[in-house]
């Protein structure tokens, strides 16, 4: 979309917006004295913990802490990326969204090709299925009817066929006035560098649209027919399809029912299609990629249960110990992740028809819990009866800890471990301690003032492990993600900022962002960086409780800019020229501030 939401219009709509009738179309409220009252949408709980306020339009969960506006709730719930957001929440109320700059002819020739990629996708989808019902698609036809799939099945989830044709699909768009150089653009067709060549990149293939979150089909995958290789097909990336981001099945799931509680994430499309034929609704599959973290939290906000399904392999032993490294860092109180382990030689296609799906759904129901894979994983190969081996496994169990977020989970398996490896929890609690202090200190070092906080100790951002107590950037970074008007009482120039210390480059892009947009609201900060390593690390510093009272944040502001001056005056002149050079090494483009003083450090000391 072009150009920057404004402000204004942002302000005026959250206004016009109740965030009762917003979160009331999606989770179940009770009036509960001034209040309303309910199950969290993202986490599982069986006692109300959510609440939304109509008096102050914002919506919290004391369980999980998910909080924020009508925006940020439409952002969580349906997966949405901040413009689309404030479009829905704006078509709601019959507003058309401004952007500063929509009269650019660049950024209207870049909506116009957005807009011409999604038609073509959808044109290319109508074709593959029209297809499916022709003549030439009659083995096509009979693959599917061998797979058992209805004819229900195949319309629901969009099935087509591609003609074994070198442009059949090439010809069918070109004559809808779609340019060649888009359909390249958006992975229907291949061109061929030596002589430039376009065909279609799907032939003699039984089709699979892949649809996002909302039913619009952004990419496809092609299961061949013949013996041509690759046997199974993914569009490549395109300005709307990234693999490590999107889930095959997922809409169709979310359709069948709308209030999930587990998901089963399995390879292929073809398993998701089989398995919905024998009525199991809730599986998804990735595209070409491992689990990704980014994938995991899509689910997680949708679900309370993950259930990873691995062919029973080594491989699939491999796999499931990389789903496991990655979903660690995710597993807050109230979720949980099994892993279902199949017999070898199956996959969940094969063993649903050979079982049945009540059968297959009890293998789901007993699939091993996240704790006991860990131990099991951890014990494989020792024996525990002997010292060095318990040693080796208490090792790796408490290294997979440390990934945890604090909790009643992990609490709970220091106590296995404990009861398990015959060493006090006392003493592996330490253990823990210890090992986040030292990456504390590996990875920028902690103050004396910040230990003596009345928070945890840490000084840095380490995304995947709890934060701890925070720097003096850090503070300052707090203090404007909760009171984004005190940028006013900033220098005008950012030299003050320590950039090269944790917190610090997102400190400088924070304080840039408020000035250049004017954004006084803290929910339209953190919907800025939604979906960044930077937003997560926002995210946890508002949820943080500000110790200092209002009216002394301002003073509190002030002294940090006061310190961090007299800090950079104490610095030797050939320590900041190294700090400068370190930064611009390591890949940093250095601002016009810090080009003029390093102009003028090493001015100073050739003379």
């Amino acid at each position: 979309m072009a150009g920057q939401i404004p402000q204004r219009f942002i302000d005026d709509l959250l206004a016009r917006v109740d965030v009762v009738e917003v979160v009331g179309e999606r989770v179940a409220l009770k009036k509960s004295g001034r209040n309303y009252s309910g199950l969290c949408p993202f986490h599982q709980e069986k006692t109300p913990s959510f609440t939304v306020s109509q008096d102050k339009q914002f919506y919290h969960c004391f369980g999980c802490g998910a909080h924020g506006n009508a925006l940020r709730f439409l952002m969580e719930y349906d997966n949405l990326r901040f413009p689309e957001a404030v479009e829905q929440l704006a078509s709601r109320q019959g507003m058309e969204v401004p952007r500063e700059g929509a009269d650019d002819p660049r950024a209207q020739a870049r909506e116009r090709k957005r807009q011409e990629g999604v038609n073509l996708l959808e044109l290319a989808a109508n074709f593959f299925r029209e297809r499916l019902r022709m003549t030439e698609a009659g083995a096509a036809r009979a693959y599917l009817e061998r797979r058992g799939l209805s004819a229900e099945v195949q319309a629901e989830f969009g099935i087509g066929y591609a003609p074994h044709d070198w442009e059949a699909l090439k010809r069918h768009l070109s004559e809808r006035g779609i340019p060649e150089a888009v359909q390249v653009e958006y992975g229907l067709l291949v061109q061929r560098e030596d002589s430039g060549r376009t065909y279609d990149r799907f032939r003699d293939r039984v089709v699979f649209p892949i649809r996002d979150f909302k039913g619009r089909t952004i990419a496809f995958g092609g299961r061949v027919l013949g013996d041509a290789k690759p046997k199974y097909l993914n569009s490549p990336e395109s300005p709307v399809f990234h693999k490590g981001r999107e889930l095959y099945g997922l809409f169709e799931a979310r359709q069948a029912n709308r209030q999930l509680e587990r998901v089963l994430i399995v390879e292929g499309y073809m398993d998701v299609v089989a398995l919905a034929q024998f009525g199991i609704r809730n599986a998804v599959a990735t595209l070409g990629t491992a689990t990704s973290e980014e994938h995991l939290s899509r689910l997680f906000r949708l679900v309370g249960e993950v259930v990873f399904c691995f062919d029973g392999d080594r491989a699939g032993r491999q796999a499931a110990n990389r789903a496991l490294e990655t979903v660690l860092p995710l597993m807050i109180d109230g979720r949980q992740a099994r892993f279902l382990f199949l017999p070898e030689g199956e996959d969940p296609d094969s063993l649903v028809r050979r079982e049945g799906a009540d059968a297959f759904a009890d293998r789901i129901t007993c699939a091993s819990p996240l704790s006991e894979f860990l131990f099991e994983q951890a014990s494989l190969g020792r024996d525990l009866a002997r010292v060095e081996d318990r040693e080796r496994f208490a090792s790796q169990v408490l290294k997979a800890l440390q990934r945890l977020p604090e909790g009643v989970l992990k609490s709970m398996l220091l106590a296995e471990l404990a009861k398990r490896s015959g060493v006090d929890q006392a003493r592996f609690e330490a253990l823990l301690t210890l090992s986040a202090a030292y990456e504390v200190e590996r990875d920028g070092g902690s103050s004396p003032q910040a230990f003596e906080s009345r928070e945890e100790p840490s000084k840095g951002h380490i995304p995947g492990r709890a934060a701890g107590a925070l720097g003096l950037v850090g503070r300052t970074l707090q203090l404007l993600v909760h009171e984004p008007r005190l940028v006013e009482r900033l220098p005008e120039t950012l030299e003050w900022c320590p950039a090269d210390e944790p917190d610090g480059a997102l400190c400088v892009e924070v304080i840039e962002l408020l000035r250049a947009g004017g954004y006084r609201s803290p929910q339209v900060l953190l919907a800025h960086f939604h979906g960044r390593v930077e937003g997560q690390r926002l995210v946890e510093l508002a949820r943080r409780e500000l110790l200092i009272p209002r009216e002394a944040r301002a003073n509190e502001l002030d002294g940090l800019v006061e310190h961090f001056r007299q800090q950079r005056l104490r610095r030797t002149p050939q320590s900041e020229i190294d700090s400068l050079l370190a930064r611009e090494r390591n890949g940093e483009r250095l601002t016009r501030e810090d080009r003029q003083r390093l102009k003028e450090l090493l001015t100073a000391l050739s003379r």
